[in-house]
């Protein structure tokens, strides 16, 4: 029996949706995963080359003076990403957070941001533009050009870095919430290459946020010269209690680190607080967790997409996030969706979703999530601004099993309603 045919019989899920699943189940039965077989590889190198004790995890309080678990995971993570440097820490709450302090560290007053993948999604370009004490607000200029075809423009990127000066680029990896497609690396390292050639001391940097660990390479591996994220999405692998990071080059993490705490201080403080093993532990299982969760989100577009809906990526496409969008077309179908995806969590799934306003959004959103680290979108979870195209944007899933269970759920709470 098919992991779908006994989901479906235990929880008694038949009709259309029961067929649309085991046709779905029998597309995704030949995908194959290959950047993970590298990404698995690359980690077991990274912590056998890094020689990681257990003595080193026991951790800090108080200033976090000499924290031998802060500094055994930051190297892992320089590793991983092939950076020079890497700065992670509890203190940061959130990718938003630390691609915020980043912009803010790399953009001198009365300087130019650039953003290359057009519009960020709403809670960044919130703090970047429209929310008090914003870095707009802060004196520094913002400008924004357009993704054309789903990729840089890279003449229009040529065109701006002649005409004006412009102190540091932006680049937004995944869709976000947003019916935009997400970048691979290749597509960042072109985009990379063109800031080189037109203003080589500009530097590049990536919101790498639900892209960790889905490509064999980062951008850093591509040039970027910082990424930024949470440590609660891929790299957590759904250990991390909380936490954000950035990586890449030496001098653009000190300025970094300087920002965020004090001149002078920079990086050298900062408590694990007793979670260097969960950290170090949750890097170590995340490879495994980012395909789990890849291949739970392939059954999910083929099922919606065997029930007549859009969706992107499309089952078996090459990824470069945790994120899937499925297009809906109505605010129904997308509280349908939400509330049936609520029914299959751990925690929470007596829990009914509503749509609300959320800090940053400009539109109400529904979300879903039973979350056993709270706001951990590696694990399942949705979330949907209700305005058009009516897109809900299904993330995460530390199982396999558990993302086929949503996902069923939720299309069974849609053609129950239509």
């Amino acid at each position: 029996m098919t992991s779908a045919e006994l989901l479906c019989d235990a929880f008694g899920v038949d009709g259309r949706v029961r067929e649309c699943a085991l046709r779905a189940e029998r597309r995704c039965a030949g995908f194959a995963y290959e950047p993970q077989r590298h990404v698995a590889t690359a980690m077991l190198r990274a912590f056998l080359d890094e020689g990681v004790a257990e003595s080193d995890l026991a951790g800090s309080t108080g200033y976090g003076y000499d924290d031998a678990a802060r500094a055994r995971y930051e190297s892992l993570l320089a590793r991983v990403f092939g950076a020079e440097r890497a700065l992670a820490r509890l203190s940061l709450v959130s990718g938003t957070h630390a691609i915020v302090a980043a912009l803010a560290a790399c953009v001198p007053p009365g300087g130019t941001l650039l953003s290359i993948s057009g519009r960020p999604y709403d809670t960044l370009r919130n703090a970047i533009c429209d929310a008090p004490h914003s870095l707009v607000r802060r004196g520094i200029e913002y400008r924004e050009i357009a993704l054309h075809d789903g990729a840089v423009d890279r003449e229009a990127l040529r065109e701006e870095l002649a005409a004006r000066r412009v102190d540091t680029v932006f680049v937004q990896r995944s869709r976000g919430y947003a019916p935009r497609p997400s970048l691979d690396v290749a597509e960042i390292e072109r985009a990379v290459q063109t800031v080189r050639a037109s203003a080589p001391d500009v530097p590049v940097l990536v919101d790498n946020c639900y892209g960790e660990l889905v490509e064999a390479r980062e951008p850093t591996h591509a040039g970027a010269d910082l990424v930024m994220g949470s440590l609660i999405k891929n790299l957590g692998g759904s250990l991390a209690p909380a936490g954000g990071y950035v990586a890449g080059r030496a001098a653009v993490v000190d300025r970094v680190a300087s920002y965020l705490y004090a001149p002078g201080l920079g990086a050298g403080l900062g408590p694990t607080l007793g979670f260097g093993r969960s950290l170090v532990q949750g890097l170590f299982l995340a490879p495994g967790i980012v395909e789990r969760c890849l291949r739970g989100l392939d059954f999910a577009a083929a099922l919606f997409e065997e029930l007549g809906y859009a969706v992107d990526p499309s089952p078996g496409a090459a990824r470069t996030d945790i994120v899937q969008a499925i297009r809906l077309g109505s605010r129904d179908r997308l509280v349908c969706f939400a509330t049936g995806l609520q029914e299959a969590m751990p925690l929470n799934a007596r829990f009914r979703p509503e749509p609300g306003a959320v800090p940053g959004y400009v539109d109400p959103v529904i979300m879903s999530s039973g979350a056993f680290v709270a706001g951990a979108t590696i694990e399942l979870s949705c979330d949907a601004p209700l305005r058009e195209p009516y897109e809900v944007y299904l993330q995460g899933g530390l199982t396999s099993e558990h993302a086929q269970l949503g996902a069923l759920f939720a299309a069974r709470a849609i053609t129950a309603k239509v």
